[in-house]
């Protein structure tokens, strides 16, 4: 194909897969060829800067992970383009075996499967990227001075559209709700309300940890491992949530004047709780969101798991918005702190989009995995920079026949023909380099819409205005 021709598409597929804005969006489940104000470009392989320095191997064993349910006896059926042709894609990846550390082959792969689109908000060339771990606290199974902040597991009480909830994990955008006392459905609690003791009495309570705020971020990450006080070791997972948005504490304390932008750090919002116990709760409840958990299996060999169903790979996995499908990978190319809060790191980097989060919303958005620990947390709580995306569809998709089912853009509105006359004679005039006149003004100048002033006569002559 020459040079010329390949322009032509990808520009072609740029223009198709990029005027989006006029579409309905549908905040779940949206195809993410078809989703609003996002725009695609189609790039080269070498255009990827730092593709061929990456682990190609350690990013293929986790793209076979996420390869588990799709191959699986019953896999989800997901009509979208993407999810077909990613299953196809995984069956090749089932074929090639583990590849081991051959980092050649597995390059291979991706390149032969795959075709690197960029992809980002429209009108913008990146998008934000933060991170999340697996916290690992100390608690116990019952109350007290020293472990006061309880974890909860999913009410019995909670309606998901008006019904009782199914017992597999709430999707993180249901519509949750409760009857009142006068059986009408209404919000489930916020979180002012059940820190104040909505929940009490209903024996909830999982474990008891040390901290109010741990607890919060424990929910935020959406996982934790508790060590309890004889030694037993207990994962929680996310199981359900309370219906209400998530807000960002941090932002909050940031438009209060409390914290700055620049200093804005996990640990940081950390420490100011720990010194404002008095306001802390208030700020704490700003945030209405409210996480529930289940005790899963614990393998100390093990990750926790996304929600797409499988282990979290650190370093590779990626949580992103809905509207993309499990399993997709994406090349994220960034600055990040990694090794230090003052440092600036290269970070160049193959990842799987294996789970998802309330607030990880829009195209070109993710949340990367860091693994689990203090040390995990440190280089989390840093991260929240902006970054490149590089999204990786399966080559069986015909990009720009998805864009020519895409809806056009509304017509635009007829001009009136006087309306339209009046442009084309201001264009004209522009074009000629006359200046603009204004046809109130050169009606006055001539003497027209109102009659002259009467003036008075000189003999022998009619006197005119002029």
């Amino acid at each position: 194909m020459s040079r010329r021709l390949r322009n032509i598409l990808k520009s072609a597929a740029a223009v198709a897969l990029g005027v989006l804005a006029s579409m309905p969006s549908e905040a779940r489940d949206v195809d993410p060829l078809r989703a609003p104000d996002t725009q695609r470009e189609p790039i080269q392989w070498s255009d990827l800067d730092g593709w061929a320095d990456d682990d190609h191997a350690i990013a293929f064993g986790t793209f076979r992970t996420s390869c588990n349910p799709f191959l699986a006896r019953g896999a989800v059926k997901d009509k979208r383009p993407i999810h077909q042709a990613l299953r196809e894609v995984c069956r090749r990846a089932a074929s090639a075996g583990a590849l081991g550390n051959d980092k050649a082959k597995a390059r291979e792969f991706f390149e032969q499967n795959f075709q690197p689109v960029r992809i980002a908000k429209l009108g913008e060339k990146t998008g934000l990227l933060t991170g999340y771990y697996e916290p690992i606290v100390d608690g116990s199974r019952f109350p007290s001075p020293e472990f006061p902040a309880p974890l909860y597991r999913r009410p019995s009480d909670m309606l998901v559209g008006g019904k009782k909830a199914a017992k597999r994990a709430l999707p993180n955008r249901a519509s949750v709700g409760r009857l009142n006392a006068k059986k009408k459905v209404e919000p489930y609690f916020d979180r002012a309300a059940i820190e104040n003791g909505a929940l009490d009495g209903q024996k909830l309570e999982i474990a008891w940890i040390k901290d109010f705020w741990e607890a919060m971020s424990i929910q935020i990450q959406g996982s934790a491992r508790v060590r309890l006080e004889d030694g037993t070791m207990v994962r929680l997972n996310y199981d359900a949530h309370n219906g209400h948005s998530y807000t960002a504490v941090g932002r909050i304390l940031i438009e209060r004047g409390l914290l700055t932008r620049e200093d804005m750090s996990m640990e940081r919002i950390s420490q100011w709780m720990a010194k404002n116990p008095d306001k802390a709760k208030e700020v704490r409840g700003t945030n209405k969101s409210f996480v529930f958990f289940r005790i899963t299996g614990l393998n100390t060999d093990t990750e926790p798991v996304g929600a797409q169903g499988v282990p979290l790979t650190p370093g590779r996995s990626i949580a992103v918005d809905r509207i993309h499908v499990y399993g997709t990978p994406f090349f994220i190319d960034a600055e990040l702190p990694i090794n230090g809060p003052r440092t600036t790191d290269r970070f160049r980097r193959l990842m799987v989009s294996q789970d998802t989060g309330s607030a990880i919303t829009g195209p070109a958005r993710a949340d990367l995995y860091f693994g689990a620990g203090r040390e995990a947390g440190q280089i989390a709580g840093r991260i929240r920079q902006q970054g490149r995306f590089v999204m990786l569809l399966p080559r069986e998709l015909d990009m720009i026949e998805a864009g020519r089912a895409m809806p056009l853009p509304l017509p635009k509105p007829k001009i009136p023909p006087e309306d339209e006359k009046a442009a084309k004679s201001k264009a004209d005039a522009k074009a000629k380099g006359t200046p603009k006149v204004d046809p109130k003004a050169k009606a006055k100048s001539e003497g027209k819409g109102k009659p002259a002033p009467k003036q008075p006569e000189a003999k022998g002559k009619s006197k005119r205005a002029s």
